[in-house]
């Protein structure tokens, strides 16, 4: 998978850029070579402080032993060191349950599967004195990871800063010039070679960094995606775990997962027995069906004008037996390793009772990425969206 860091700048200590997929910007010395396989991002929103985090593990490989990274965010981060094994962790404890039988039996299935009328889309220190002031802020170590933090006024001093610290930035000045336009500061990070290993080749390397969480005020939740946007030839993809006090989503409409969610929802509704229907589904039924025909077309033109839909993977309030399976104080129902169940215990003190968690997945196309992702509560025709989704249902993706 190639999924975005969240607000992440990659860059090389030496030499030219050579931007390649992912979100990220990877950037290494001539005739060198850093790609960007696969990174996940942990983001949690606490609306009464206006206290927003997010935790990165980018992965990386190629044969460019030198590079770093640049983070952008709205407010000076703390910055902390989280479990190596955090995001394996988060996606055991995100793995849908089994379905319900006894709501989705085989009867209603069929019943309902052969005389449906619209068909259910695809789930889808400066050596130099510049102009304006740049200033370190701050300096130390997380986990392994050398950091700076930035404060500037002008693009084109963080520009020869960034080179005149052994930075070669392959972007263009307007993308720093959106970030200080906002006054967002800049967290720089120098990537330890140790923590690579000799690729199959014997020529390459591979490696991935301890996660590093960031702890910053924000007005509301956001995700710097502009940042992104020029080491992207035409796509990428993004995997999120957003954890608030109620269930999210993302403002803009093709980065909502709800025109997809919503037809998976009502179909599923549809197959289900109707006694067992809780009253939230029922509700929420009757509030959403008004738009649901608007959602299947809106899909529909999403896709054939080459755009992909976000896709909704999981969503539930955290309740006490939730984390007693994190603990191991309840036992796990779901289908993993023993070793990888026993391995959950790391997310304590990151996951919180009575938090809803909520894991979306979206390929951003370059085009798309023209501004930062804000993040908000979950809602489909004017109202809320309160469903759970963390079992499977009989239209769920394979």
């Amino acid at each position: 998978m190639k999924t975005p860091l969240h607000a992440a700048l990659l860059l090389s200590l030496a030499g030219f850029s050579a931007p390649l997929h992912g979100a990220c910007c990877y950037f290494a010395a001539k005739d060198k070579d850093i790609q960007q396989p696969s990174q996940k991002v942990f983001i949690t929103w606490q609306p009464d402080t206006k206290k927003e985090t997010f935790t990165v593990q980018p992965k990386f490989e190629g044969n460019a032993k030198d590079f770093g990274m640049v983070i952008p965010v709205p407010a000076r981060p703390k910055l902390d060191e989280m479990p190596r094994d955090f995001f394996k962790s988060l996606a055991v404890f995100t793995i849908l349950e089994p379905m319900d039988e006894k709501k989705f039996s085989q009867k209603n299935r069929l019943r309902t599967l052969s005389k449906s009328a619209v068909p259910m889309p695809a789930a889808a220190g400066m050596p130099r004195e510049y102009k304006k002031k740049v200033t370190v802020l701050e300096a130390g170590v997380v986990g392994n990871l050398d950091y700076k933090i930035i404060e500037a006024e002008a693009s084109e001093d963080l520009f020869q800063w960034l080179k005149d610290n052994g930075y070669s930035y392959g972007g263009d000045e307007g993308t720093l010039k959106f970030y200080i336009d906002k006054k967002w500061l800049f967290t720089v990070m120098k990537i330890d070679p140790s923590q690579m290993r000799e690729g199959k080749s014997g020529a390459n390397y591979a490696g991935e960094i301890t996660p590093t969480r960031f702890t910053f005020t924000s007005e509301k939740p956001v995700y710097p995606l502009r940042i992104t946007q020029i080491s992207v030839k035409e796509e990428t993809e993004a995997l999120f775990y957003i954890q608030a006090p109620w269930k999210t989503d993302f403002t803009t409409a093709p980065a909502s997962y709800q025109h997809g969610w919503q037809p998976m929802f009502h179909q599923a509704m549809d197959m289900a027995e109707p006694t067992l229907i809780t009253a939230t589904e029922k509700t929420w039924i009757e509030t959403s069906k008004p738009q649901l025909q608007n959602a299947y077309e809106y899909i529909s033109k999403l896709k054939s004008d080459g755009f992909h839909p976000a896709t909704l993977e999981w969503a539930k309030k955290l309740t006490p037996k939730d984390l007693g399976m994190m603990t191991g104080s309840v036992k796990y129902d779901r289908d993993a390793p023993a070793e990888d169940v026993g391995k959950m215990r790391c997310l304590q003190g990151h996951l919180a009772e009575g938090q809803f968690v909520t894991k979306i997945r979206k390929v951003f196309r370059k085009g798309e990425m023209s501004d930062d992702l804000e993040i908000t509560r979950a809602g489909f025709n004017h109202a809320a969206d309160p469903i759970e989704y963390f079992s499977i249902l009989p239209t769920s993706p394979p």
